[in-house]
């Protein structure tokens, strides 16, 4: 895990790539959570024996489910000592390029593409977050996250 003392430390790092998080493994158990979760039971995600004779061979993590792995590889890749509380404010750009099949590990690369002071000493930043795939050249998806950090 990353460390930095300040935001004004972070701030630096604009334009950088700032961390790689750990592998998460998608597995069935998860993907049914985050079915049961947000109402999307489609075969693609939950009947393993559909999904074997689908698109895929197998069934499918949700894009929203890869997308909502957001948080955890923010909380697991770095750590700012000087601020207690970080805030989604939502993402500019987000693209699914590849399927992820079940059992599939995933991470997720940082690059800091902007950084703005704001109101009650934060700063919101804007980062570049490609997910991995392993074994694929193609990240699973990149999206545009911005977030605002507070003392």
């Amino acid at each position: 895990m990353r460390r930095f003392d300040t935001l004004d430390e972070l701030a630096a790092c604009v334009g950088q790539d700032v961390a790689v998080s750990d592998w998460v493994c998608i597995d069935q158990a998860m993907i049914n959570a985050f079915a049961h979760a947000t109402g999307d039971h489609q075969w693609i995600h939950t009947d393993p024996e559909r999904a074997a004779q689908g698109p895929f061979g197998t069934t499918v993590a949700h894009g929203f489910l890869t997308l909502s792995l957001l948080p955890k590889f923010f909380d697991t890749t770095f750590d700012i000592r000087a601020s207690s509380l970080g805030v989604n404010y939502g993402l500019n750009r987000v693209r699914f390029m590849s399927p992820v099949p079940v059992d599939s590990q995933v991470r997720a690369h940082l690059h800091l593409l902007s950084c703005e002071f704001i109101a009650g000493e934060g700063v919101q930043l804007t980062w570049r977050v490609s997910v991995e795939l392993e074994g694929s050249d193609k990240p699973a998806c990149v999206a545009e996250s911005v977030v605002r950090r507070y003392p």
